[in-house]
């Protein structure tokens, strides 16, 4: 069975389309040839790409233009030597996701009832804008189709024709950031998407990635309750992921500062529930490290052993 893998990239202003998928893939290929010594992996890397739905303009990286308000200081960079590092997990990481779960169910009340006032509506436009974007009714996108919408509907009618049109593959899909939150709606949407005919091939994700992701946040968790008034509990494993859900987070990463999600999304009909894994995302450049940067995360040793575990099932099933 063919290996086919599906990027999304959150609501940030990115590189050229081309540019943005040429570097996802550079930084999986890096991630198994430095930390597995694969070299020739046998799958297909496919980008969704959303940039240019919202942006005028894509980032560049011109040296001759540093001072633009476009231009990319943050481009792929190959990871230093020797700094691709296993995550060595604590009696503090521990500690953390207890404290964590303990709490969690507390704050999501409180980001209910916060929810319903002025508060959250300047949290959501001073701190977490791509957030307050993708939840606000009002605001419209021009599609591919050159047909304005609502912009939510918008954005995940482009992943969710990707989807479909790698339906039969041995098929994952990598979510960063706000696209996590894309991804996880898109594919609670299809759960409920009636097959035409007995014919059409039954649709199957099965491995389900997610990076630096902010699914965890009350004010996102309390959106999905609020929009699915399902029997089965409202926060779990979409049904149509088969085999795994793995979420990676760096402990650093602020968008992913609730970086254990087992304890919010219960397992599926397939008793898929999410594995929550901490990774050094090592990306940094200009001095500074991002440990949020996607290009990090998708070369950890981490996501290259699970992504060398996808390609081998895809294979045994050839």
């Amino acid at each position: 069975m063919p290996n086919v893998i599906v990027g999304i990239h959150g609501l940030s202003n990115k590189p050229e389309r081309d540019t943005l998928k040429e570097w996802w893939e550079a930084s999986i290929r890096e991630g198994l040839v430095k930390n597995l010594g694969i070299r020739e992996a046998a799958f297909e890397f496919r980008m969704v790409y959303w940039a240019d739905l919202v942006y005028r303009y894509p980032l560049h990286v011109e040296p001759d233009f540093i001072h633009d308000a476009l231009y990319n200081g943050q481009p792929y960079l190959n990871a230093p030597d020797g700094s691709l590092e296993q995550y060595e997990d604590s009696w503090a990481d521990g500690a953390r996701a207890r404290i964590g779960s303990f709490l969690g169910p507390l704050s999501d009340r409180v980001m209910k009832t916060v929810g319903k006032g002025r508060l959250t509506n300047y949290l959501l436009r001073a701190k977490l804008q791509d957030l307050s974007f993708y939840y606000d009714r009002t605001k419209r996108l021009r599609g591919r189709d050159d047909v304005e919408a609502e912009a939510r509907a918008v954005l995940k009618k482009d992943l969710e024709n990707a989807l479909v049109k790698a339906n039969g593959n041995n098929l994952m899909l990598i979510a960063h950031s706000m696209g996590s939150i894309i991804g996880y709606d898109v594919l609670r949407d299809l759960d409920r998407k009636p097959r035409k005919s007995e014919e059409e091939i039954e649709f199957i994700l099965h491995d389900f990635i997610t990076i630096g992701s902010p699914l965890g946040v009350g004010l996102v968790k309390n959106n999905v309750r609020g929009e699915r008034s399902y029997s089965k509990p409202s926060l779990r494993t979409p049904t149509l992921v088969k085999r795994r859900w793995a979420n990676y987070a760096d402990r650093k990463d602020p968008v992913a500062f609730d970086s254990h999600l087992r304890d919010d999304f219960g397992a599926n009909s397939s008793a898929v529930r999410v594995e929550d894994d901490l990774v050094t995302n090592d990306y940094t450049a200009q001095g500074d490290r991002n440990p949020h940067k996607s290009y990090g995360y998708l070369r950890t040793p981490e996501i290259s052993m699970h992504i060398q575990q996808f390609i081998e099932a895809g294979d045994s099933n050839s």
